[in-house]
């Protein structure tokens, strides 16, 4: 399984942003997590296929994790963005209990 992602960047805090993993391979889950500096990595969405997607209480309402099989390409659309959402974000999938990572994407909000 390789993970592809890409999509982050500056932008100011109440903006919008998209960001894409693109999948290679076989996966269960499909999944972002979030890492600031001196923090452990954090779970964002995650969405297991045939099921409901799973939020990160701060981020409820305003994040939306989504997939299109097609594309075998998921995303995380983030509205409403803050100062603290902050963070190098990393896609995760899973197969058959095997965590896959991606290289860290930065997304920075300014205030």
């Amino acid at each position: 399984v390789q993970l592809q992602a890409s999509g982050g960047g500056l932008v100011q805090a109440g903006g919008s942003m998209r960001l894409s993993c693109e999948v290679s391979g076989s996966i269960n889950a499909i999944g972002w997590f979030r890492q600031t500096p001196g923090k452990q990595r954090a779970m964002v969405a995650t969405l297991f296929l045939g099921g409901t997607p799973t939020y990160a209480d701060s981020v409820k309402g305003r994040f939306t994790i989504s997939r299109d099989n097609a594309k075998n390409t998921a995303y995380l659309q983030m509205n409403g963005l803050r100062p603290e959402d902050t963070a190098v974000y990393y896609c995760y999938a899973n197969y058959y209990h095997t965590d896959y990572w991606g290289q860290g994407t930065l997304v920075t909000v300014s205030s």
